[in-house]
């Protein structure tokens, strides 16, 4: 009887952690996309409040260091410069995607799509 008590525990932890997890993470796929005011210098996003800005690996600005919290961003919406693929895995709808920021103590970096509730697809891409 302790098991199938135990076992239970266990399975409604997991279903209340899924059930947060859903709620907390963006959903990309039902938002409205980015917006710019300024023919595409500076890209606007709704944004998780307080989410945290990623440092730069290097002098290169291409890649973020997943390592390296380097500021925050309190607003929303926020800006961005660009959006990059192909680099570290930050999982959703987009799941290597990341887009170059400036944090709320002006350091340069990245911010993860999951971060971002507004559909990431019109951002120009960094490089390319």
């Amino acid at each position: 009887m302790r098991a199938h008590r135990k076992i239970g525990a266990a399975l409604a932890t997991a279903a209340l952690a899924v059930g947060f997890g859903a709620v907390a993470a963006p959903s990309a796929g039902a938002a409205a996309g980015c917006w710019t005011n300024d023919g595409g210098i500076r890209w606007y996003c709704n944004n998780v409040s307080g989410a945290p800005v990623y440092g730069i690996i290097g002098n290169n600005h291409s890649y973020p260091d997943s390592g390296k919290i380097v500021g925050y961003m309190y607003s929303n919406p926020s800006w961005f410069y660009c959006k990059e693929d192909g680099q570290a895995w930050v999982g959703g709808p987009h799941p290597t995607r990341w887009l170059m920021t400036v944090a709320d103590n002006g350091q340069l970096g990245f911010m993860k799509d999951t971060a971002i509730y507004s559909e990431t697809d019109p951002v120009r891409d960094c490089y390319g």
